[in-house]
């Protein structure tokens, strides 16, 4: 069996817990795509983000409503309906690969990104230079 590659993993991060992963390499059933096919058609009637009322809603203010209600879901411990927002933001953006919220509940930001997995987040590390003129310098 092959392995997954990480950049096609999508993950979803709250307050820097990881609480779903989600494989896109790993087929949906028929009736999963008739689901997000459903959520789309019933986006195509306008959304509502914060204060917005949006019309016809654009892929990435469509991610941002699916998003809104994957992290309401998590904290409310609706799994279901946060495993069917996340195969949304899986299937409908192919390159997102991490959806960050940082917060509580009536109070959140989400970030997404696009440009680093998971792994390679936790690959990198903070580097510390020495300044030669900083007063931490010891003189002799």
């Amino acid at each position: 069996m092959e392995n997954s590659k990480p950049d096609n993993m999508l993950h979803i991060i709250i307050n820097d817990t990881v609480l779903l992963e989600y494989d896109r390499n790993k087929p949906i059933p028929e009736e999963q795509h008739q689901y997000l096919d459903k959520m789309d058609a019933k986006m195509n009637d306008g959304i509502t983000l914060g204060k917005d009322n949006i019309e016809a809603p654009n892929t990435l203010q469509r991610a941002q409503y699916i998003a809104n209600s994957l992290i309401s879901a998590l904290f409310e411990e609706d799994y279901n309906l946060g495993i069917a927002m996340c195969t949304y933001l899986a299937q409908r953006i192919p390159d997102l690969q991490q959806v960050k919220a940082v917060g509580e509940k009536n109070e959140i930001s989400v970030e997404f990104i696009f440009d680093r997995s998971l792994e390679k987040a936790q690959q990198e590390q903070k580097i510390e230079f020495y300044n030669p003129n900083s007063s931490n310098k010891t003189k002799h």
